[in-house]
């Protein structure tokens, strides 16, 4: 199974995980995240994300979800995902979330694609849905 680490600012990673617990019931394995302040040290903003990593790899991968592209954990997750086993996506919202941990025993390129196509489509403008009010 490929693991997941959520790499975003202040409690966003834990609530989205908390999230994905209540909506699937449990909490899902192989699921962390790790909040990084822009006021830290970035070395040690590296070592920890890096340490994270190697931690939660199992063998198939780690998939890095981080909040803004080019944001403090952004910019320190490009310089883990060096590694053939790790892969990031910024954006992270919760159908990305959601599809992710359903897709993650498929390979990474599978992961990675269903990944961003259900972030992308998790965003919609509600007063144009037909079904909405």
């Amino acid at each position: 199974m490929i693991a997941l680490l959520i790499v975003a600012h202040g409690n966003l990673g834990d609530s989205l995980i908390q999230c994905a617990t209540f909506v699937l019931g449990n909490r899902p394995e192989a699921l962390e995240n790790l909040d990084l302040s822009a006021c830290e040290d970035p070395a040690d903003m590296l070592a920890r994300a890096r340490a994270k990593v190697a931690e939660l790899d199992q063998g198939e991968g780690v998939l890095v979800l981080t909040d803004v592209y080019g944001a403090t954990p952004c910019n320190t997750v490009c310089k883990v995902i060096a590694s053939n086993s790790v892969e990031a996506i910024s954006g992270v919202n919760l159908p990305m979330l959601l599809k992710a941990l359903t897709y993650r025993d498929q390979g990474m390129a599978r992961l990675v694609e269903k990944a961003v196509s259900g972030g992308q489509a998790g965003i919609i403008n509600i007063q144009s849905e037909p079904t909405c009010g």
